[in-house]
């Protein structure tokens, strides 16, 4: 099985100004998940899709694929991850021939272990292809959450009762950014990595789940880490 990595790492940020290369626990942010993928033999390459030369540099000296600098007008705020995702991917198979999976790992998930990416990639080819999108218990759950409009609030599961005790929960599961992946096929049928009859890569580990997109959750991954 041939899997293409992809790391999307722009220069911008608005809340978090500079993260990619902001210093987590004495290495640049980028740089935890291109280690997150070092010696997997499904692997064929690491490619980064960045817009700084910065952080061009320091994802090469760590052996990642940098073949170019992402073009201006997929490096902004708004831009969908689809279009960067296809862009990497139709330049990496013109020169380097076809790939059965694109693993997309978002750099704001700086704990995401070997383990669960070699995870992803058996579900990935066990299930014949079907995408894979990892995700966590739900930190708040859906059947207490509510859509408060006019001063009113009303439940998002409307035929569900709230009131019930946590024990009465049904099990309830959020992505957590940190693992998608999926057949070229599939991406370029659905412009997105959600697409039909995803599987989930159920990943229980509080701190793989950590995504990091305030100064608080940085300062929250620091302090797990430390402890």
């Amino acid at each position: 099985m041939k899997i293409l990595a992809l790391i999307a790492a722009r220069a911008g940020s608005k809340r978090l100004p500079g993260k990619n290369k902001r210093l987590l626990i004495g290495s640049p942010l980028v740089l935890w998940s291109v280690r997150s993928v070092r010696g997997i033999s499904e692997v064929c390459d690491t490619l980064v899709s960045t817009d700084d030369n910065q952080i061009a540099e320091m994802c090469s000296s760590e052996g990642a694929l940098v073949p170019w600098l992402r073009p201006t007008e997929l490096a902004g705020d708004d831009v969908p991850m689809f279009p960067v995702a296809l862009h990497a991917l139709d330049w990496y198979e013109q020169v380097n021939g076809r790939v059965d999976g694109l693993m997309l790992l978002q750099p704001t998930s700086p704990f995401r272990s070997a383990q669960t990416v070699k995870r992803g990639i058996e579900l990935f080819g066990s299930t014949g292809g079907r995408p894979v999108v990892a995700v966590s218990p739900a930190r708040s759950h859906p059947m207490r959450c509510f859509d408060v409009r006019d001063d009113r609030m009303t439940p998002f599961i409307n035929d569900k009762p709230v009131d019930l005790r946590t024990q009465e929960l049904p099990p309830a599961y959020e992505v957590n950014g940190s693992l998608y992946l999926i057949t070229p096929k599939d991406l370029k049928k659905h412009e997105s990595f959600y697409a039909e009859n995803m599987f989930p890569l159920i990943v229980e580990s509080f701190e793989e789940s950590i995504d990091i997109d305030t100064e608080l959750d940085w300062r929250l991954a620091e302090a797990f880490y430390r402890n």
